[in-house]
């Protein structure tokens, strides 16, 4: 895994999106390159990710593409691809990142699983600040974090870190959560987002991310068929589990 970067902003935030529950990170990342004046600074690089691209208004846009907005300094991290197996590798490049643009901070975008319904979803964070608090947003008082998000809350000790959290019911694309978390994050940085429209388009997005997270899935499920069978002759692991 290898980082590709054209340009070096100094001091931005880094805003990074997984697709983890909900997908709500890489459906509000997506909201913010849509709606910002953004540029193409760079890709992360990998033979352990799914060889993975997508073709959205005749631009082509990679597994793990780097925009960045001049305006607010932002840098900001599109995540299609499933990342399971890179995330501490991954989480090193973001820290070595964070590090080398001298960031101000990073902020990653998350969904967190309830059984509330929509219309009541909260909104939780983790900070090493507290400005988070001015905007009536919960402190995460008790929660275990996985994938990325977790490798950089561990990793960027040195780097002011925060995490915004919108509750999501499901393990399929959630663009009211996303909403939310990109209201949260407007409040926070003062980008003055027009609101009329996030929904629309987080909505058409999201059918666009079933239909791809459905290819995606199919394309696993061939290879992983295509895969001959492995055997051994050593003792299984499994002895030592349960």
């Amino acid at each position: 895994m290898h980082l590709n970067l054209e340009k070096r902003p100094n001091n931005p935030r880094i805003i990074v999106g997984f697709p983890g529950f909900g997908l709500v990170g890489t459906i509000a990342t997506k909201f913010l390159i849509e709606n910002l004046d953004v540029e193409h600074i760079g890709s992360i690089e990998s033979d352990h990710l799914l060889p993975l691209a997508a073709i959205h208004k005749s631009k082509l846009i990679g597994p793990l593409d780097i925009f960045y907005n001049k305006k607010f300094n932002l840098v900001i991290l599109q995540t299609l691809s499933e990342l399971n197996g890179t995330e501490w590798k991954l989480g090193e490049i973001l820290h070595d990142l964070a590090d080398d643009l001298k960031a101000k901070e990073v902020i990653i975008l998350e969904g967190v699983p309830t059984t509330k319904k929509k219309e009541s979803y909260d909104i939780y964070y983790y900070s090493t600040n507290k400005n988070f608090e001015k905007l009536g947003v919960k402190p995460v008082q008790e929660a275990v974090m996985m994938g990325v998000t977790a490798t950089l809350l561990l990793k960027c000790k040195s780097i002011p870190i925060s995490a915004l959290l919108s509750e999501s019911q499901s393990n399929i694309p959630d663009s009211e959560a996303a909403a939310r978390v990109i209201k949260t994050l407007d409040q926070y940085l003062g980008m003055d987002l027009d609101y009329k429209p996030l929904l629309a388009a987080a909505k058409k997005f999201e059918g666009m991310l079933k239909g791809m997270m459905a290819k995606l899935k199919e394309q696993k499920m061939v290879q992983t068929e295509a895969r001959p069978p492995k055997y051994t002759t050593e003792k299984s692991d499994l002895d030592y589990l349960g």
